[in-house]
């Protein structure tokens, strides 16, 4: 069974992690729930501990955000990372290979 605290910390590891980036939107309370097969009041505790941390800010019709500065990267070298990743999927790339592109053009 899923409670508040295990959703909480698998929230607060993607966004100090960098899998979540600054200002990205989580999903709805009403999806985590749906998703994780919990009640509306348990996905609502957790997101109100990352809240209460300063990981996420919420704001009617703007949703649930992470925080600037919660994430290790801002949401917009997330989202290119993913892009990165997925393409290169797709092209049957190895991830040593990525990463090793990723490292020399850092250096260079």
């Amino acid at each position: 069974m899923t409670d508040a605290n295990e959703i909480y910390e698998q929230f607060r590891g993607m966004i100090v992690s960098g899998q979540v980036g600054s200002g990205e939107r989580l999903p709805t309370v009403r999806q985590v729930a749906n998703d994780l097969g919990v009640a509306n009041g348990t996905a609502a505790k957790a997101y109100k501990m990352l809240e209460a941390d300063g990981l996420v800010y919420s704001r009617t019709g703007a949703g649930t955000r992470v925080s600037e500065g919660a994430s290790v990267l801002p949401g917009a070298i997330v989202s290119r990372v993913r892009e990165l990743v997925f393409e290169a999927k797709g092209q049957e790339i190895r991830e040593e290979d990525v990463v090793t592109a990723i490292r020399r053009a850092w250096s260079s």
